[in-house]
């Protein structure tokens, strides 16, 4: 095991610091394309899943290539939680569509997260659109109290 300084703060041992390489962000692409395309094409024996729109909005696998976590989101719907566990089951059938699909040594296994990236940026969104900001950003001087 690799030697590190009590003052190393880069991250965990064995993680690059400067981010992904290339080829893991051309893998993480090119299984969100085949993970989309199968959400898109085929509809699941699950009834949780029968419905539902998923949408693959991003997908970071592990350094080794042995685990993916697939960030998905529904479209116009916040309830991504209640179909967690139904992805969860569905997952050994996505890995064989992806191992179909995808020309790799090791096809990484997937674990789902919700995407709460559009949440973030909505609420982003609505502080920068209040008043109190937007007061500050046009530059009027602030109310003296007495």
């Amino acid at each position: 095991m690799k030697k590190r300084s009590q003052y190393d703060f880069s991250g965990p041992v064995g993680e690059d610091p400067t981010g992904p390489s290339m080829r893991q962000r051309r893998v993480n692409e090119e299984v969100r394309r085949v993970l989309a395309g199968v959400f898109t094409r085929t509809e699941f024996r699950d009834p949780e899943l029968h419905d539902a729109q998923v949408t693959v909005t991003e997908v970071r696998t592990s350094p080794d290539f042995r685990h993916a976590t697939v960030f998905v989101s529904r479209l116009g719907r916040s309830d991504i939680e209640a179909i967690l566990p139904a992805l969860k089951r569905v997952a050994p059938f996505l890995r064989t569509a992806l191992s179909r699909a995808l020309r790799l040594r090791i096809v990484p296994e997937l674990h789902f997260q919700p995407d709460t990236s559009l949440d973030h940026a909505m609420e982003i969104e609505t502080l920068i659109r209040s008043p109190a900001v937007q007061r500050d950003l046009k530059g009027e001087p602030l109310e003296q109290e007495d």
